[in-house]
C-alpha cells in the first residue's frame, strides 16, 4: 500500500487529490509543518528536501507533486489518469502536467509578491502570459486535454484553487472559476477536502 506524506493548506493537496482519484487503498501519514515535522530523520529519509507532498511505495520513495502525479498515473492505470503510450493526447498531458510548477507556480509567486524578473531569464517567462496561455487552453475545456479528465487537471487545478481559491494571490477569470467549479464537483475533490480540512480521518 503506498504511504502518502501530507500536510493541510499545502501542496500536497495535488497528492492527495491524486490518491482519491485512483479509488485504490493508501495510508495518509499527516506531517505537521507547524511544528517542524518535516525536518526529522525519519521524513527526511523519505525526502532530503522536507517539504510535502511524499510519497512511498514500498522501497520507492518521491516527492515533488507532478512526478508524484506522474508515477501514480502510470502505476494505475485502471484509473485511467493518463493517456497511453503512443496515444496523440499523451505530449500534450505531459506538457500541461509539468506545465503547473514549471510555470504557472511560479508565474502564482511572482505576482503575489510583485516581483520584476527579466521575462527572457526567467524559466516560465512572463507572467501574465503564462495564464493567457492557460486561460485560452481552459476555454476549451471542459478539461485541459478537451474531454478527458487527467492528472495534469489535478496538478493545474489544486494550484489554481490553492492561488485563487484558498489564498487569493491572483485574481480569478472567468474560464478560471468555471474550472475550478468543474474540479470542485469532482467526488475525489470533495474527499479530498474533507480530509484536508479535518472533517474526515
Amino acid at each position: 500500500m503506498m504511504k502518502l506524506y501530507w500536510s493541510p493548506r499545502s501542496r500536497s493537496f495535488t497528492a492527495l487529490w491524486l490518491m482519491e482519484e485512483t479509488g485504490v487503498p493508501y495510508e495518509r501519514v499527516l506531517i505537521d509543518i507547524q511544528k517542524g515535522t518535516q525536518r526529522t530523520l525519519e521524513f527526511l529519509e523519505v525526502n532530503p528536501m522536507g517539504k510535502v507532498p511524499a510519497l512511498q511505495d514500498g522501497e520507492a520513495t518521491m516527492a515533488e507533486a507532478a512526478a508524484i502525479c506522474t508515477y501514480v498515473a502510470e502505476r494505475y492505470p485502471d484509473a485511467k489518469l493518463a493517456p497511453d503510450l503512443g496515444d496523440s493526447h499523451r505530449a500534450k498531458y505531459l506538457y500541461w502536467l509539468f506545465f503547473a510548477p514549471s510555470c504557472i507556480e511560479p508565474a502564482i509567486v511572482q505576482i503575489a509578491t510583485k516581483v520584476e524578473m527579466n521575462t527572457v531569464a526567467a524559466g516560465w517567462g512572463d507572467a501574465q502570459r503564462v495564464f493567457d496561455v492557460l486561460e485560452a487552453a481552459l476555454e476549451e475545456g471542459p478539461w485541459i486535454l478537451g474531454e478527458q479528465f487527467s492528472a495534469a487537471d489535478i496538478a493545474i487545478g489544486s494550484g489554481l484553487n490553492f492561488a485563487i481559491r484558498l489564498f487569493k494571490m491572483v485574481p480569478t477569470r472567468p474560464a478560471f472559476d468555471r474550472y475550478l467549479d468543474r474540479c470542485a464537483a469532482r467526488p475525489a475533490f470533495q474527499r479530498a477536502e474533507e480530509f484536508a480540512s479535518g472533517e474526515k480521518e
